[in-house]
């Protein structure tokens, strides 16, 4: 196991950085790599982060299974309110201690990080009581339910010396990470526009054993606990938008709406949200839960291509176009047009043609479908997730990590906000902080 995990990104991290000028690259396009780079893993010896999980539902039990293949960590404890959660949790991690009450964990002197795997409207508090009580943390995105929690944290992260992690994947995916390469160096020119979109068809509802635990189960489904499709799908892509672009949106406008689960939830299952930067360029977000077809696409687009990042491929605008004159030869024999125009030197097709996929990696890719609500292989999560291990033992911050979850989650607030009150909203000035450009 061991073996893999330096073989997975960090060779990858290693190779990019040597072709790409070294540690320069790093700090300059993706600086939270800087913080997990072969040298330092191999520095750490045997030293193991001792660590307590904080929610052990799906996704926590995804944690501990992705814990165990990273060989600096050592899950020590389990917490949880549901007992049924913590039960499973714990045959998985038998030798980890459990409790009820996270604060039980934050007292602990044996535990030196604590990761984060509960509903979204308890992120906030959690966190907050586990840096004041001098843990590190390894949050699930989003960051906070409310725009002065995000704030909050944010500031409190700012304060002390302790790492905060939110988990997003993207930014240690390999191949996201050459992808903004790519875009950064001009691969598919200018920057013109972006669509993502993550369609399911699924109710997102979990069996309740008892009525009492309706909204402790299906929290997603309520405003308490829950920002519904923007939180939970829209804070992954609008992070990846504002990374190709090194922008944040200026302004949100959008539209939400209950349209077929109508079963008491509170939260939207139809979004459609739009983002406009101060260059012009506009993010074009749409989710729903009741229609699969278009699964999940996170499209850069650019004047001389498309990079689609979900899928690792992009796609050049002039790859397959004939020359102008044979083009018009061959539409002009099939009897498409009437008359040759000569209002021209020269012509070209102006919509979709034929485009040819080229591989951002060489090799087998990860592919993320989209359809499962708690993980995608080999999607980055079990390296931000080592990284955190060992930041834990050495003290670092991963560079820009909060700033990127503070920035996505932000919008996705907005977004909400702009789809309730029916109106365009402006990025507040009371929640810009210094890292982002508008």
């Amino acid at each position: 196991m061991e073996e893999k995990v330096d073989l997975g990104l960090r060779r990858f991290i290693k190779q990019l950085g040597y072709a790409a000028g070294g540690t320069a690259f790093l700090a300059g396009m993706a600086p939270w790599l800087t913080s997990c780079t072969p040298e330092k893993i191999e520095e750490l010896g045997r030293e193991k982060a001792r660590l307590a999980l904080i929610g052990t539902g799906g996704r926590g039990q995804y944690h501990i299974h992705n814990l165990r293949a990273i060989p600096h960590a050592e899950l020590v404890a389990l917490c949880d309110i549901y007992p049924k959660n913590l039960s499973d949790a714990h045959a998985l991690c038998p030798s980890a201690r459990t409790c009820s009450d996270y604060r039980e964990v934050l007292d602990a002197k044996d535990i030196d990080g604590v990761i984060i795997a509960t509903p979204l409207g308890s992120h906030a508090r959690i966190t907050l009581d586990a840096l004041a009580s001098g843990k590190h943390v390894f949050c699930e995105k989003a960051m906070a339910l409310h725009m002065e929690e995000c704030k909050a944290v944010y500031d409190a992260y700012k304060a002390q010396d302790k790492a905060l992690y939110y988990c997003m994947q993207r930014m240690y995916d390999p191949k996201y990470i050459k992808a903004m390469k790519m875009i950064h160096d001009g691969a598919i020119g200018e920057l013109v526009g972006m669509r993502c979109h993550w369609f399911r068809n699924a109710d997102w509802r979990r069996e309740v054993p008892s009525p009492e635990l309706e909204r402790l189960i299906n929290w997603r489904l309520y405003k308490e606990n829950s920002g519904g499709l923007m939180t939970e799908l829209g804070c992954h892509q609008l992070e990846v938008c504002n990374w190709a672009l090194g922008l944040t949106p200026v302004e949100i406008s959008g539209m939400g709406d209950i349209v077929y689960w109508k079963d008491g939830r509170e939260v939207y299952d139809s979004v459609a949200v739009n983002y406009r930067y101060s260059s012009g360029v506009k993010i074009v977000y749409e989710s729903l839960i009741s229609n699969k077809f278009n699964g999940m696409e996170e499209q850069i687009l650019g004047k001389d291509g498309t990079m689609d990042l979900a899928r690792g491929v992009y796609y050049l605008e002039e790859d397959n176009l004939l020359s102008g004159m044979r083009r018009l030869y061959d539409q002009v024999k099939d009897g498409i047009f009437a008359s040759i125009p000569t209002a021209g030197p020269s012509w070209r097709p102006e919509v979709k043609g034929q485009y040819v996929p080229h591989p951002v990696i060489e090799g087998p890719t990860s592919i993320n479908s989209g359809e499962s609500m708690v993980s995608s292989d080999n999607d980055g999560s079990l390296d931000i997730l080592s990284a955190f291990c060992q930041s834990c033992i050495t003290g670092e911050k991963a560079e820009n990590v909060v700033e990127e979850a503070y920035s996505s989650t932000l919008l996705c607030l907005l977004g909400n906000q702009a789809c309730e009150e029916g109106r365009t909203l402006a990025f507040p000035d009371e929640y810009k902080i210094p890292y982002m450009k508008f």
